[in-house]
């Protein structure tokens, strides 16, 4: 039960331990010998207490204010990015850190990026978490080098931030094997058209499982164009509508593999008995709600936000090298999420 106005000597008279221990715990001190158990009863005393260590005198004595900035593209209108979100705020609050978050345009300017930047600099925050939509390459504004910062869904173009990013190959090979595990081998591709690094990755996993297994690439199979619902529907009329069409459709999202299930519906064929689907992002309003649910390829928001988080901390304590984390951007899997979109070619 929490007691009023308590104290630090509190907390640690009910832990058994210094002072200087629960300071050292509460504050998250680096490189202090504090054993897990010791600090697990030093938690569980403060939080019985009701007890938290003073932020502003917390912030004077380490120059660290337990502000962390999140700058992401489109928060209110991309479902992603309320999944970075809470990824990232679910492991800020296990550090006992607090985000502070700007939303900014996705075409926004480099100018407005610095600004939105500065603004975060301005309150004081020990980090920033850069999160765009759309996994691509980006140039970050030159103020943000100054401080300890981690890319969400995208690279740096000059390779000195650390960035975390979905395994855009993995999921698409997972995508298309299911496919094949599943007896078709005519497959389409409808790929986006757009000149990022998700459209080519997920066609060299498609083209990766063709040749794998034993699968010629025809390249009248795969069509490409904007990554939305109308021009899915287009290039799946154009591709089902023909003689020698493919018995299953891999689709760039699931909003090109909704445009494919209507032009599906339009020339009468049934999913998944006349023809199979395989979409990509999990973006569940679509995806478990169509009729049958559609089996597709889960993007790791959750996990890009915890692990930024989990990386800014160790960049704080000085327990990583951000320069060989900038190597090479990390990859999260994007795991397969079967529901009923897929079955066996027909042999009638």
């Amino acid at each position: 039960m929490a007691v009023k106005n308590a104290g630090i000597r509190d907390v640690a008279q009910l832990a058994g331990v210094s002072v200087t221990t629960v300071s050292h715990v509460l504050n998250e001190t680096p490189h202090t010998r504090v054993s897990e158990d010791t600090r697990e009863r030093v938690r569980h005393a403060a939080k019985t207490l009701g007890y938290g260590p003073n932020r502003m005198a917390q912030a004077l004595r380490t120059n660290r204010s337990g502000l962390i900035g999140l700058l992401s593209e489109e928060i209110a209108t991309t479902p992603h990015a309320g999944r970075i979100i809470l990824g990232a705020q679910n492991a800020a609050r296990e550090h006992d850190l607090t985000l502070v978050i700007i939303n900014t345009e996705r075409e926004a300017d480099g100018t407005s990026h610095r600004e939105d930047v500065q603004a975060l600099i301005d309150r004081q925050v020990d980090a920033v978490l850069y999160a765009t939509m759309y996994h691509r390459t980006v140039s970050l504004p030159p103020n943000l080098q100054g401080i300890p910062a981690v890319l969400i869904d995208s690279t740096d173009r000059a390779g000195i931030v650390p960035a975390v990013v979905p395994d855009e190959v993995g999921g698409a090979v997972a995508a298309v094997a299911h496919l094949v595990e599943a007896g078709h081998t005519r497959i389409g591709f409808l790929n986006n058209d757009d000149d990022v690094p998700a459209t080519h990755l997920r066609l060299a996993g498609y083209r990766r499982v063709l040749e794998e297994n034993g699968i010629p690439f025809d390249e009248r199979l795969v069509l490409s164009a904007p990554s939305e619902t109308l021009p899915g529907y287009g290039l799946a009329r154009e591709m089902l509508g023909r003689s020698d069409r493919p018995t299953a459709l891999f689709c760039y999202n699931d909003r090109m593999a909704m445009g494919a299930y209507r032009a599906a519906a339009e020339l009468g064929l049934d999913i998944p008995r006349d023809l199979s689907v395989v979409g990509f992002d999990n973006q569940e309003l679509i995806a478990a709600n169509l009729f049958p649910g559609l089996t597709t390829v889960a993007l790791p928001h959750y996990e890009m936000g915890a692990w930024a988080v989990e990386t800014l901390v160790r960049l704080l304590h000085d327990d990583a090298d951000p320069r060989r984390l900038s190597d090479e951007p990390t990859l999260l899997d994007c795991p397969l999420v079967v529901r009923d979109s897929v079955a066996a070619p027909r042999t009638d």
